[in-house]
């Protein structure tokens, strides 16, 4: 039998109403583009929100600024009556206010995860003194899964494309950073494998997880991070 957590109050949950709606533009990027919304991620702290609003494009939204833009029973939240997001950015606002993004991932974006780094994870590869990136402890990354199978990895803060990982040879369907603040991420595919990748490494792959006969969909991680799961298109959940 399914059950809640403790904090969760089920009584709540019959209660929950419509907030508003995100919307695309009206017109499409580019030819080959369309208008579907296909994943959304909220960051660990709920700080940020992504959303990718027709193919390859991503959305990176500061959420309490998303909220502003929301109306709940015809009352006004934060001073703002919209129940639309407003198409607008945040170029103009001061350098210490979350700032929205819009990032072109230049294919179809399948999959979203945000990574947030705890500087006392140590990386595999600690020995190293040198490194490309040194990811501080208000680092937060976003990691997009493309058609095309490679893996980009952006600066939330900044919407900088920092790395670009190419490995799998099929659509990567869903991406799932470790909870513990490694940066550590999974990625499952088509090509019927998922990969870990060590994000402190620089991006390196670590491990190239086989067992699937088919498509991999989607993985997740237990709350230590100790344990891996992952399902696809046959009938059976690998762990």
């Amino acid at each position: 039998m399914a059950s809640f957590p403790d904090f969760v109050n089920e009584n709540e949950i019959a209660k929950s109403w419509f907030v508003g709606e995100l919307l695309t533009p009206s017109a499409p990027f580019d030819q080959k583009s369309g208008r579907e919304t296909w994943t959304v991620s909220f960051a660990p702290d709920g700080s940020y929100f992504a959303w990718s609003q027709g193919h390859r494009i991503v959305r990176l939204i500061p959420w309490s600024q998303c909220l502003n833009n929301f109306t709940l029973d015809g009352n006004v939240i934060n001073n703002v009556g919209d129940r639309r997001l407003s198409t607008q950015n945040s170029d103009g606002q001061q350098k210490n206010i979350p700032r929205e993004h819009t990032i072109d991932c230049g294919d179809v974006v399948w999959g979203l995860a945000f990574g947030s780094s705890v500087p006392e994870k140590q990386s595999r590869c600690a020995n190293i003194e040198w490194h490309r990136f040194k990811f501080g402890q208000d680092q937060l990354l976003l990691a997009t899964g493309l058609n095309n199978g490679r893996i980009k990895i952006w600066d939330v803060y900044t919407g900088k494309l920092l790395l670009n990982l190419m490995d799998h040879t099929e659509v990567v369907r869903d991406l799932t950073f470790a909870p513990d603040g490694s940066l550590i991420l999974v990625s499952a595919s088509r090509d019927k494998t998922l990969r870990v990748w060590d994000l402190k490494d620089d991006g390196n792959m670590i491990k190239v997880l086989r067992g699937h006969q088919s498509w991999v969909y989607c993985s997740a991680f237990s709350p230590d991070s100790s344990v891996l799961c992952s399902v696809g298109a046959s009938k059976a959940v690998s762990i």
